[in-house]
């Protein structure tokens, strides 16, 4: 299986993604767009991952690439080609979806509980998933339920954490992070943490990395699940 990552800012990476993505021995490429413009063709892989980043899917006269990220994903969608969408992605794949992307009542930076809101149903991505878990968020921005999805996880403070269409998975929250990526973000956007009432200190945040190996693991599962229904798509000749 062909995977293709977009990013948009170099600090924001598949992290467990790519390292499922080794074991299972597919091939990883990447597109990044904010260096150069360029985006793949929806022939050129199997599964589409969008990642996180700072900029908003409003702000496409900073970024005029987010345009053309866009339409790329709703080819995939129309062809019926997978897209995982992860923060910043999953605001995108709303959008694309006919949902409103918007400032969010409070910020979400640190590590917070999340519900699951399907229950016991086996159709969805997140059936081997617990009732309850722990995962990593960094954003500002939320959405409405897109039309045509499943709405799978919510936080206090963030109704919409996740959401399924039969042909994409929206995760508002971060379970591909690793301790680097935790650092890295950090680093480099430290300053956007304020006093909110969902906001964790980088000390907090980064004593919190003892999620990281619960969040692969939950990640691994739906990657498989993902994995399975691409490959039953490649097999159908969608």
């Amino acid at each position: 299986m062909n995977v293709c990552c977009l990013q948009h800012v170099p600090f924001e990476g598949p992290g467990h993604i790519a390292a499922w993505a080794a074991v299972r021995d597919h091939e990883f490429t990447f597109a990044r767009p904010y260096l150069d413009g360029r985006l793949p063709c929806v022939t050129d892989f199997d599964l589409l991952v969008v990642m996180g980043g700072p900029m908003s899917v409003h702000d496409e006269a900073a970024h005029p690439w987010l345009v053309a990220e866009k339409r790329l994903i709703a080819r995939c969608l129309a062809a019926g080609k997978f897209v995982l969408g992860v923060c910043l992605g999953s605001q995108l794949l709303a959008e694309v979806l006919g949902a409103r992307v918007y400032r969010n009542q409070f910020k979400e930076i640190g590590w917070f509980p999340l519900a699951q809101c399907m229950g016991e149903s086996a159709s969805h991505l997140f059936r081997s998933l617990p009732p309850r878990f722990t995962g990593f968020h960094w954003h500002g921005e939320t959405y409405d339920l897109p039309p045509g999805t499943a709405h799978l996880a919510s936080s206090t403070g963030c109704r919409v954490q996740a959401f399924e269409h039969p042909y994409a998975l929206g995760l508002q929250f971060h379970l591909e992070v690793t301790p680097e990526g935790l650092a890295g973000l950090i680093r480099e956007c430290s300053s956007n943490i304020g006093s909110g009432p969902y906001e964790q200190t980088p000390e907090q945040i980064l004593a919190g990395a003892d999620h990281c190996g619960a969040s692969e693991n939950m990640l691994v599962q739906i990657l498989d699940s993902i994995e399975a229904r691409v490959e039953n798509a490649c097999r159908l000749g969608i």
